[in-house]
């Protein structure tokens, strides 16, 4: 899985390639996949605090509703 630092540094060379681009269409479309990128690194580094606790419960029988053995 990606790290926040990780697309901030694709979002880094995106930028950089938005730059250098001559047709102005395409430069939009790189700054736009670069602010993509910078979105996915704030809810990355969102996930990293939050808390989360999966807990299993009863596994169920086969057939039917309730709890297994």
């Amino acid at each position: 899985m990606h790290t926040a630092e990780s697309y901030r540094k694709i979002a880094a060379e995106l930028r950089a390639r938005a730059v250098k681009e001559t047709n102005a269409d395409l430069a939009s479309e790189w700054e736009n996949l670069a602010r993509c990128y910078l979105r996915l690194a704030a809810q990355a580094d969102e996930n990293t605090f939050q808390d989360l606790w999966f807990e299993f419960g009863p596994k169920p029988r086969l057939g039917g509703e309730g709890e297994g053995t």
